[in-house]
């Protein structure tokens, strides 16, 4: 049986002020969140900020829970209950900042992917988000002893031309971010795919510095402030342990100097500059706002 979007998708927006300018940010722990990167980039964006839960996708049709399990867990009371994988939306205010943001912070569904990225898109709509930027980390040739590159890709050809990002170009299996992308642009939604990388030689540690990179990328860009510099000691507590597992190895550290001068080189032709991309959305942005 088709999965019914109104059956899934619980919305508590009705009586919410109007937000300012919004965008989406969603992030999902699974295939392309190595490390966790991205998720927790937009954990630590909240963490001293109040964020309110606007709506959230039942999780029963989407999860096989022999392979995402539930957790039992004894609340405040003593109580024995069980948590479920959640895919919540909050919503957190930036009267600082440019604008307000909508958070998917969650888990990637096993099933019912159409289903599922309808709910975002009806999210998205509902808020009035004029752009969803979605959020990932991938595993690449980068050094861990280098800030790694944040790339995005758009399948919409005005924000192509006017941040100069490329339409995606992957062929191949994709994760639930690829359908919500073309589920977007079906609709008429603006998206933009933002990836950055992780040292594929040290997939299993944690990796702030990359968190960093993406939330001092959407803080530029976006105009609001992501508390990114705070996580200056995680950074180094994890570049010691980074160093440390290749140290004493010689063939480990010829293979990290080469990534070195491959991504010193590469630096100075990559995306525009931060400032010239946050110009270029506000003028698009402003563009849709007419629109609507």
């Amino acid at each position: 049986m088709p999965i019914e979007i109104d059956e899934v998708l619980s919305v508590y927006w009705d009586e919410f002020p109007p937000l300012r300018n919004p965008v989406l940010l969603v992030a999902l722990r699974g295939l392309f969140d190595i490390g966790g990167v991205a998720t927790s980039a937009l954990d630590w964006m909240v963490k001293e900020r109040e964020a309110t839960v606007v709506a959230d996708i039942d999780p029963d049709p989407f999860f096989d829970f022999t392979q995402e399990r539930p957790e039992a867990y004894l609340d405040g009371e003593g109580m024995r209950q069980i948590r479920w994988p959640e895919n919540e939306f909050c919503v957190v205010r930036y009267p600082e900042g440019a604008r307000d943001l909508v958070l998917l912070n969650g888990v990637e569904p096993h099933l019912g992917w159409p289903a599922f990225t309808s709910c975002v898109l009806a999210v998205a709509r509902g808020l009035g988000c004029n752009l969803v930027v979605s959020l990932g980390a991938a595993a690449e040739q980068v050094p861990h002893t280098r800030v790694p590159f944040v790339v995005g890709s758009t399948t919409n050809d005005d924000l192509a031309a006017r941040l100069g990002l490329q339409r995606p170009q992957y062929q191949g299996p994709t994760g639930v971010a690829g359908v919500l992308l073309q589920t977007l642009d079906t609709a008429g939604v603006a998206s933009v795919s933002l990836r950055v990388g992780v040292p594929h030689y040290l997939m299993n540690a944690q990796h702030p510095k990359s968190a960093a990179a993406l939330l001092q990328h959407l803080q530029h860009v976006l105009g609001i402030p992501t508390d990114h510099a705070t996580l200056g000691d995680e950074i180094s507590r994890w570049q010691e342990l980074h160093d440390g597992a290749v140290e004493g190895d010689p063939q480990a550290a010829a293979y990290v100097a080469m990534l070195e001068r491959r991504h010193d080189h590469l630096t100075e032709t990559m995306m525009p500059t931060a400032d010239d991309l946050a110009a270029e959305l506000e003028e698009f942005l402003r563009g849709q706002s007419d629109q609507d």
